[in-house]
């Protein structure tokens, strides 16, 4: 039952995750830290295990989307790897963090971050992009309605957010999509299908250093990662569809009260170690 229940929720993390340019891994790893409390498939999972394990089914969850959002012409490559300069060594670093974190500060902090996400997320419709620079990068973008959208950004200033993201992405094994989604949008005037599909490209390039990194330091869990992968990669390609078919905004309402409730539980169970 086990088994099929990690299956489902790499089905189910991919799918949110690819649609909104999360990743999966804000629902996996709290999820998995949950399930240990009540499985014994689970008992005893860490966190560094939680995250090595996410990050490596990233790859897949990346993988399958990014060739999605290839087919629909909306990934920004070169805005993808100017962000991968910073993002990777970032990501080395996260994974520097995680491996001496204890358990109960991992719950809390891991909490504490979804519930910002979250956050985030509710705002994030609501704010204005900020006025573009005049120097930098400029970009343009025809949307499915014909309409021309221009966005730019400083290098500097995206690979600075994307060391943040990646550093993230190590730490907690997120695919670091939940800051650099709003970030695009918000700061540099992505829109929105843009920002999410570069997004899952640039995850799929940072879980690539994370989980080497992770698999090196004994962090995966090679049945745990096998029985999420199926899901994550069908759920990758799903989510792409549906993003591409759909508004993000009732997806987004959900994700939020989710992220809350999981954030509440996890900062619980950090507090009082049930």
């Amino acid at each position: 039952m086990e088994w099929i229940l990690l299956l489902l929720l790499g089905l189910v993390a991919a799918i949110l995750g690819s649609i909104m340019g999360l990743g999966g891994g804000i629902i996996i790893v709290p999820a998995l830290m949950i399930l240990s409390s009540y499985t014994t498939v689970l008992e005893g999972i860490t966190p560094q295990v939680a995250v090595g394990t996410s990050l490596l089914v990233m790859i897949f969850t990346g993988l399958s989307s990014t060739l999605a959002y290839m087919k629909q012409k909306k990934v920004d490559y070169q805005s993808g790897l100017i962000f991968f300069i910073g993002s990777g060594p970032g990501a080395l670093f996260g994974v520097w963090l995680n491996k001496d974190i204890n358990t109960d500060a991992f719950l809390v902090g891991f909490g504490l971050f979804i519930i910002v996400v979250s956050f985030i997320l509710m705002v994030r419709k609501y704010i204005k992009p900020l006025k573009r620079m005049s120097k930098g990068i400029q970009r343009s973008y025809e949307n499915d309605l014909g309409e021309t959208v221009e966005y730019g950004y400083q290098p500097i200033v995206g690979i600075l957010i994307a060391f943040v993201v990646g550093m993230c992405s190590g730490l907690f094994g997120i695919g670091g999509g939940s800051l650099m989604v709003p970030a695009m949008i918000l700061l540099f005037g992505f829109p929105a299908h843009l920002a999410v599909a570069t997004s899952m490209f640039l995850v799929f390039l940072s879980a690539i250093i994370s989980s080497i990194s992770h698999i090196y330091l004994g962090n995966v869990d090679w049945l745990y990662a096998l029985a999420l992968i199926p899901g994550a990669w069908l759920g990758g390609t799903i989510g792409a569809a549906i993003n591409k078919r759909m508004t993000s905004d009732s997806v987004v309402n959900l994700l939020r009260i989710f992220l809350v409730i999981i954030g509440i539980r996890l900062i619980y169970q950090g507090i009082t170690g049930s």
